[in-house]
């Protein structure tokens, strides 16, 4: 493993050299070009137009100027995404971050949680004029939540821009499947304010949404196999909004709000046979069932506000953030069972009905100072206060079981303070950060059914990350982070839900999972040549995992702190410009 690692290093850096060193010649042959034509006496004036690059890599983030690629008023942000490093688009306009999905999107440096949910319909249909630069944030710093996720893609919108009525686009979709949507963009200009609208609307069909499921389980326990076939379809309509503004007050104070939304009903139904046979394969119960969800819907609602106050001083500003975000889910699910033989149970259906609330505001304080000569420090605080609560029901029918009912509510109260140190001076470049979260969990039961618990959780998330910039060309950083995951109440909720074959409950004692990650990124950005190789080490020891176990002829499932995880990835980004366009003649 040792010897393929350093073949493929040697080799990637004979590419470079090899690049490097045609783009040097390249840049020999045209100044001698020049001192030539210079040197012409007939040729009175000579334009030279040099190519803008259009790449550019700091400490944290590796940005990508749209403002100055010619194609951006021509493309959509979508079509833009596919050039820039470690963003890839693929045939379905899926969209990934440093190969996955786990990332967040900004707009203007700040969360925009409904463009984060709907990346694909809304940038599809915005123009790629409307947007400045787009950033890959790699490191976020100690400014983000300890609940770090992989990356961040960061858009900046273009500022000061006049247009004249209402810019946008307008795009619909139809294919084999019945499946149809619509995504429109607009944006407007009124004096200093800028206001854009994404809504976008798709309708999954019968047809699109049909499946057919065949699933077989051994118990170690008894030897039994269970046998189970499924088909069904979940036909419904989704419905997502997103509105931004901004108020330019003067040249020093800006204030912007953005408010969003994402809700969707479905309609579940289906049927399927279950049995289970014994170690020689006699059948020894079997039973058909039948489902439907007459009342499955999901509402989330997202919304911020922003005051950023600048100074006269270059670089310092005071920010001051509020955000409130809203989910609503309802869900009732009836089971009808027919041609039962030997079952075991009584009853000939069931009703489960469930609601679950979330609600989350966040307060956030954020001042950036430069100091000195390439010195910056920047300094925050956060309280975020969320709040999880479910109902759950379940019914039999024609049975001397009970009806039950289970209610649990869970708060978690996150108070955060941070200090980034910022330092760029020449080839070298640093930064080194410390964020604290103190977290209070609690947990209690409002029809009795349990103890109240709660939980207090202390957790310290250094950032440090130092780059060089070999030439200009070429750059190497060296970054160290770490982020925790903390459980959601889907994790958390320990009502029960029993069918015939299976129990499923959550766990209300899941702690955080904590990650530490190591990491070493090469670059190399030329006129024509685009390339980065990035080794990373990733490990973390309590990771939340789904457990599954038997009792019998059951199947439990609950979650726990036991996934252990160490991993070594290497991420790599290519572009190769083929062809060249020729300035005034050269």
């Amino acid at each position: 493993m040792k010897k393929i690692f350093v073949i493929y290093w040697l080799c990637l850096m004979a590419i470079v050299a090899v690049a490097q060193e045609t783009e040097e010649k390249k840049d020999s042959a045209l100044e001698a070009r020049l001192d030539s034509i210079e040197m012409a006496a007939e040729l009175k004036s000579v334009a030279v137009t040099a190519q803008r690059q259009l790449i550019k890599q700091d400490i944290d983030r590796v940005g990508y100027d749209v403002e100055h690629d010619e194609e951006s008023r021509t493309l959509t942000v979508l079509d833009m995404l596919r050039k820039v490093p470690m963003v890839t688009v693929d045939g379905e306009d899926n969209i990934l971050v440093r190969g996955n999905s786990n990332y967040k999107i900004y707009r203007n440096g700040h969360l925009d949680p409904s463009l984060t949910r709907n990346a694909k319909e809304i940038l599809k249909t915005m123009p790629a004029s409307a947007v400045k630069r787009i950033e890959v944030i790699t490191e976020p710093g100690a400014r983000e939540d300890a609940e770090g996720v992989n990356a961040i893609l960061n858009l900046v919108m273009m500022d000061n821009k006049k247009m004249e009525g209402v810019t946008g686009s307008l795009s619909g979709n139809y294919n084999t499947l019945n499946e149809a949507g619509l995504s429109t963009y607009l944006t407007t200009q009124m004096g200093k304010a800028i206001l854009s609208v994404d809504y976008g609307y798709n309708h999954m069909s019968k047809k699109m949404t049909a499946n057919n499921v065949y699933t077989e389980r051994t118990f170690l326990e008894t030897g039994h196999t269970q046998q189970i076939t499924s088909e069904g379809k979940n036909p419904g309509n989704l419905h997502y909004v997103d509105m931004n503004a901004s108020f330019d007050i003067d040249t020093l104070n800006l204030l912007s709000a953005s408010f969003g939304g994402y809700f969707y009903k479905v309609n579940v139904q289906g049927s399927g046979t279950s049995s289970m046979l014994d170690a020689t394969g006699t059948l020894l119960y079997r039973y058909d069932n039948s489902y439907w969800l007459p009342s499955y819907n999901h509402h989330s609602w997202e919304g911020r506000l922003d005051y950023e106050h600048k100074t006269h001083r270059k670089g310092e500003q005071l920010t001051l953030s509020y955000m409130l975000a809203l989910t609503r889910q309802h869900s009732k699910q009836e089971d009808i069972y027919t041609n039962a033989l030997n079952a075991p149970f009584d009853y000939t259906g069931m009703l489960l009905n469930s609601r679950e609330h979330f609600t989350e505001h966040t307060f956030q304080t954020d001042y950036v100072r430069p100091f000195a000569t390439g010195h910056k420090l920047e300094v925050g605080v956060k309280y975020i206060d969320r709040r999880n609560s479910s109902r759950n029901g379940q019914e039999y029918y024609n049975s001397l079981l009970p009806s039950v009912t289970t209610s649990f509510d869970h708060s978690t109260q996150i108070a955060a303070a941070y200090a980034d140190y910022m330092y760029s001076i020449g080839k070298w470049s640093a930064r080194a950060g410390m964020r604290y979260e103190y977290s209070y969990l609690k947990g209690s039961y409002p029809d009795g059914d349990g103890a109240r618990w709660d939980k207090h959780l202390h957790d310290w998330v250094p950032q440090v990350s130092m780059k060089y910039q070999i030439g200009d060309h070429q750059s190497l950083k060296l970054g160290y982070t770490t982020s925790i995951t903390r459980p959601g109440i889907t994790y958390l909720n320990p009502a029960v839900v029993n069918t015939p074959t299976s129990v499923d409950f959550g766990n209300a004692h899941l702690v955080s999972t904590r990650q530490q990650t190591l990491g070493l990124t090469y670059m190399y950005v030329g006129r024509r040549l685009t390339l980065q190789f990035a080794p990373h080490y990733s490990y973390y020891h309590n990771g939340i995992v789904s457990m599954v176990y038997s009792q019998g002829d059951v199947r439990f499932s609950t979650y726990g702190n036991n996934l252990r995880q160490h991993r070594l990835q290497l991420e790599g980004y290519v572009q190769w410009k083929t062809f060249r366009r020729n300035h005034a003649g050269l």
